[in-house]
């Protein structure tokens, strides 16, 4: 019986697991008694690089090698031919830029045709104009950095270790590379071949197991190619202006066992924190990866922290992208997650500076930590410490030289640093003064709440704070007002999925790793706000399987290599799965019996769950602290007038006249939904036809299909 489903103001397009990157597997044979034509690699109208994996299907009875296959009027059925199996699947190469007609027909006059945009290699494809300045790698050939790829090979001692140096050209003797065995059961000797090259102005690198005496090609993979991928990512969150490094795509385990490994300098937050720009890269360097190796059936990502921060956003505002998703000291998203530091860099401002408090006013550290709703009151300082201040645009700017950063008396023009200037082509600028629209705001939240109720604070402390935490202006100063958002920019910041609202992450298999957290500011909420999020939006979490253990942050030595295995064999059961019945109700029947919840030692052994209810502890923010819903996506609150029964404490006349100052509009009712908040859009593209932005961006709407004639 179809689960009952509750959802989120969804805004989302019916955009099927076909209206992302597609997979040769989810795909039907060509209509009865039609020619058809179908781009394997990625959508029709977002392809990349001038060529593109197809699939051209003829009805039964018919030979694919009878199709007179043509581009843009001319026929390159021999070129065609040159690159495919004969059973009409290959590369189409020399594609122009912009639209290309391809047609196919048969000698009785049945046939196709189809539209194929290419993007240029170094982008943009639907991300909308590119970030500027850019500063490209010193042996870049051009200013969008490309170069031609470069190729290494490795091996794996059968003594055990990290992968070595291999020279086809003078092999180590018989005996010291190891075998492996893949998913599939190929066995093959342990040689992965890394290729490294330049996609969208940035770093990439696809790594697999690879026999250098034999041929490989995207219609004609290597056996051992078990026709899955997996993207790894980086780390942290930050705003960068130049190319950097590909992260790390020497997984032993998954390269192991037939996997195609691959990343993108361009998703790894601490390098790119920008949703837009990391799901262009990932389209197209995964479009770049099937073009050149093979077919992919479904694509899991892995990574911790900044790195679960790309797979969630990205699965949820281009759903399709991912089938499976192994976030690792999960953060949700880069901006519900800035709440949180903007609120600690405020309140550091004010807990560091007894100038601003009333006379006779102390703070001691339990009471901070009742304002924080967090035991650890070094977490503010090791978060703000250790991740860039992405609200400050005056900030060093990786790539950009000093005297070209934004300072507002000597160099107002200059580059804005902030995370929303960075990612201006989907919150829009403001007509007073130009600068991307800012969805921060923290009018009426009320800092200590829990703790005033809690006899944790007093009225007094309570007063203080919240008619002297003010807000911080677009410079990121303190200013004497709360801050209010943007209005444009806060919506935005939905529909974009810069705010990730889970609202399409049904539509994915979760297993979420986790481990306590001793005060690094990986806080173990942010877990639970994304089950918190499900539920509110399908009344399910059923898609999430939570995996704790006791190694911090992380939660066991063993759980990277074992969730993509895992998370490989759901996957492999949904792709069985042929029912007319929604995705996201596969992905919950065909998880494995066997697949739960569980709790580990740290190095593999299971454990009862209890022990991680004790040690791998959930604590709060200061908006948790304030009322917000555990959900924390709640940008801006709905007010309510503010009340004196609605405390039970008692304020003095001067302390309530104080907090109606303070609070001149009302307080927070987080009863109610946020003001805007909504579901993200999916598939949005931020550039019209002729490559102009379209801040917000519009929806790319379903993927083309090739028209029979």
């Amino acid at each position: 019986m179809p689960r009952r489903r509750h959802r989120f103001i969804l805004l989302s397009l019916v955009i099927t697991l076909i209206a992302g990157v597609v997979s040769s597997g989810t795909l039907a044979s060509a209509r009865d008694g039609v020619v058809e034509i179908r781009p394997l690699s990625n959508r029709a109208d977002l392809v990349s690089g001038d060529d593109v994996l197809v699939k051209f299907s003829v009805p039964d009875g018919a030979n694919p090698s009878d199709l007179r296959i043509s581009v843009n009027g001319s026929d390159v059925t021999e070129a065609f031919r040159q690159h495919s199996d004969g059973e009409g699947e290959g590369v189409l190469s020399g594609l122009d830029i912009g639209r290309n007609e391809v047609a196919a027909s048969l000698p009785d006059g049945r046939g196709a045709q189809i539209t194929i945009t290419n993007h240029p290699i170094g982008g943009p494809v639907f991300a909308g104009p590119q970030i500027q300045p850019w500063v490209c790698q010193d042996t870049a050939k051009d200013k969008q950095c490309n170069e031609p790829p470069t190729f290494e090979y490795l091996y794996k001692p059968v003594t055990g270790g990290t992968l070595q140096p291999y020279d086809p050209d003078s092999p180590p003797p018989s005996g010291f590379v190891a075998e492996t065995t893949t998913t599939e059961g190929v066995t093959v000797p342990f040689i992965v071949r890394q290729e490294t090259g330049y996609i969208d102005r940035d770093q990439y690198a696809i790594a697999t197991l690879y026999q250098p005496e034999k041929k490989w090609e995207a219609w004609a993979p290597q056996k051992q190619f078990n026709h899955r991928l997996v993207i790894t990512h980086g780390a942290s969150c930050n705003t960068e202006y130049l190319a950097g490094s590909a992260p790390d795509v020497q997984e032993v385990g998954m390269l192991g066992a037939g996997f195609i490994v691959m990343s993108n300098a361009l998703d790894n937050s601490g390098h790119n924190c920008n949703l837009l720009v990391q799901a262009e890269s990932l389209v197209m360097t995964k479009e770049y990866a099937i073009d050149h190796y093979g077919t992919v059936r479904w694509t899991i990502g892995s990574g911790c922290s900044g790195g679960s921060l790309v797979q969630l956003q990205v699965a949820n505002a281009y759903p399709g992208l991912y089938q499976g998703v192994t976030p690792q000291c999960t953060f949700t998203d880069a901006w519900s997650s800035a709440m949180q530091y903007v609120d600690y860099d405020m309140l550091l401002r004010y807990f560091k500076d007894p100038g601003r408090w009333d006379p006779g006013t102390v703070w001691t550290p339990s009471e901070i930590s009742a304002v924080l709703d967090h035991p650890n009151i070094g977490n503010p300082v090791t978060f703000t410490s250790v991740i860039p201040n992405g609200g400050d645009p005056s900030r060093s700017c990786p790539g950009v030289p000093a005297e070209d950063v934004y300072d507002p008396k000597t160099n107002p023009k200059g580059v804005r640093c902030t995370l929303q200037d960075y990612t201006v082509n989907a919150v829009g600028r403001r007509s007073k003064d130009g600068f991307a629209n800012r969805p921060f705001d923290n009018v009426g939240i009320q800092y200590g709440l829990k703790g005033l109720r809690e006899g944790l604070l007093t009225p007094g402390q309570f007063v203080d704070l919240n008619s002297h935490i003010g807000g911080l202006d677009m410079d990121g100063e303190v200013q004497k007002d709360r801050s209010s958002a943007d209005i444009p920019g806060l919506v935005r910041a939905y529909t974009s999925g810069l705010v990730d609202s889970a609202n399409n992450l049904d539509q994915v298999a979760i297993i979420d790793l986790r481990g306590p957290d001793p005060g690094a500011f990986h806080d173990v909420y942010r877990t639970y706000a994304l089950r918190a999020r499900l539920l509110r939006n399908f009344g399910t979490a059923a898609n999430q399987v939570l995996w704790r253990g006791q190694v911090p942050l992380l939660g066991d030595v063993n759980y990277v290599d074992e969730s993509v295995l895992a998370i490989d064999k759901w996957l492999a059961r949904v792709d069985a799965d042929h029912r007319e019945v929604p995705l996201a109700q596969k992905i919950i029947e065909d998880k494995p019996t066997d697949l739960a919840d569980r709790c580990t030692d740290g190095v593999g052994t299971d454990i009862p769950s209890w022990v991680c209810d004790e040690t791998v502890a959930s604590y709060g923010t200061p908006r948790f602290g304030a009322d917000e819903p555990i959900t924390d996506d709640t940008l801006k609150c709905q007010l309510q007038p503010l009340r004196k029964d609605d405390y039970s404490v008692t304020f003095t006349d001067d302390q309530w006249k104080r907090l109606n100052k303070a609070f001149p509009d009302g307080v927070c009712n987080y009863a109610k939904r946020g003001v805007e908040q909504t579901g993200a859009i999916s598939w949005l593209t931020y550039q019209d036809d002729r490559g102009d932005v379209i801040y917000g961006g519009r929806p790319l709407g379903p993927p083309p299909h090739s028209i029979p004639y």
